[in-house]
């Protein structure tokens, strides 16, 4: 006897507003809930005591996560002065104490122009990071201190904005995998204390810029009131660089069944693209070849 399935196949993304005070998988599991959805996923974490952009992928929408990790984000930072802790945030104990310096414009300019383009840095203890199959937070939690490396990551744009003594707020555009945490305690070094970030949120994630975010309570009374669906958006709506093909129906019954075929005359390089059906279906993702073979990488069921 087959185990019957739960939830309801819901596609698309929904752009979270996350809540401080949970985490990103509790998060997915509320709106997952909302929902109803039988499945969920998410684009990149947040810190608990982050709030901000969360894309979360319900349904076949899933299927596309995984080419949006590649993503830059926007974040607005505010870090406390003369004080660092064990985590880098709020939610660690106080590690060390230094003086909070006199800044200026001029010298914080000067300071935060230095952060700008590639630049390295150490993931902090405090992270899912990984070494020999264990999150390195593990290895902190017990007080054990690994030898990281230093990773290449870039920073787009960092602007500072107010400063009360002794709270720096920062706007930074940075690629993925940069740890704002780890940026805070840099700058910081580099005007000569230590620091720890108070808030932190992330203002979009690439491509969503330009879309709004919704509350966990807005989703709530948007169910109440069967209006659930204004929030969903499209399946591929994270993959807006990706050029479109549309297949005929001969074509659609080779490529939902994961076979490749000859699609066009070829190009000088090799793409991914959305794959549509003739009735505007979504059938999924593929690779074109340089020789013009169409190859399922993702094929959808929606």
């Amino acid at each position: 006897m087959s185990r019957r399935k739960r939830g309801l196949d819901i596609h698309g993304v929904v752009l979270l507003d996350k809540p401080a005070g949970i985490s990103s998988n509790r998060a997915l599991q509320r709106v997952r809930g909302i929902f109803q959805a039988r499945k969920a996923g998410h684009t990149g974490s947040l810190d608990p005591f982050a709030t901000g952009m969360l894309p979360v992928c319900l349904g076949e929408a899933s299927k596309t996560a995984a080419f949006m990790l590649e993503a830059g984000k926007q974040y607005r930072a505010t870090a406390r002065l003369g004080e660092a802790t064990t985590t880098g945030d709020i939610e660690g104990d106080i590690i060390q104490r230094s003086p909070v310096p006199d800044l200026d414009t001029r010298e914080m300019s000067q300071t935060f122009r230095r952060f700008v383009g590639d630049i390295q840095q150490v993931p902090p203890m405090y992270s899912a990071l990984k070494h020999q199959g264990k999150p390195l937070y593990e290895y902190a939690r017990d007080g054990i201190e690994i030898e990281r490396q230093a990773r290449t990551v870039t920073i787009h744009k960092l602007t500072p904005g107010q400063w009360h003594s002794p709270e720096l707020s920062f706007d930074v555009h940075c690629s993925k995998g940069t740890y704002i945490r780890t940026l805070a305690e840099d700058i910081a070094r580099a005007l000569g204390s230590c620091a720890h970030l108070i808030k932190l949120r992330r203002l979009f994630v690439e491509p969503f810029e330009p879309h709004a975010m919704v509350t966990l309570d807005q989703l709530q009374e948007a169910s109440e009131q069967g209006s659930l669906q204004s929030f969903l958006l499209p399946v591929d709506v994270g993959l807006p660089d990706w050029p479109r093909v549309d297949l005929d129906e001969g074509q659609c019954g080779k490529f939902v069944h994961g076979n490749h075929f000859q699609f066009s005359e070829g190009d000088a390089s090799l793409i991914n693209v959305r794959v549509y059906g003739p009735q505007e279906n979504l059938l999924g993702l593929g690779e074109l070849s340089r020789t013009g073979v169409l190859q399922p990488k993702r094929v959808f069921n929606i």
